[in-house]
């Protein structure tokens, strides 16, 4: 079984839920940068919230952020606005949707 996966797309809000293997709060940095890897998209800027990681990240030129909040055990990948980066979106959920290993 893929480590990554499509939880599920939300392509009118610019979001993309995401199925990972569990992780705490204090390991997602290493789960995370398994995933950019998968991706060949790199950090640009890393903000830590009381329950919140935000990575501002770059996929192929398009600016997106990679979020994971604790509580919920929930990691997604959202444009910056709603409605832009349609295509890169699309692109990254096909690739998880096809289980990316």
């Amino acid at each position: 079984m893929a480590e990554f996966g499509l939880s599920e797309y939300l392509a009118p809000q610019g979001r993309i839920i995401l199925r990972t293997p569990p992780w705490d709060f204090d390991a997602f940095p290493e789960l995370a940068e398994r995933l950019l890897r998968l991706l060949s998209a790199t950090v640009l800027e890393k903000q830590l919230d009381a329950d919140m990681h935000s990575w501002l990240i770059d996929f192929e030129g398009c600016h997106l952020l990679l979020r994971a909040e604790h509580y919920s055990a929930s990691v997604w990948i959202e444009a910056m606005s709603e409605g832009l980066s349609r295509e890169e979106l699309d692109f990254i959920a096909q690739l998880l949707a096809n289980q990316v290993r």
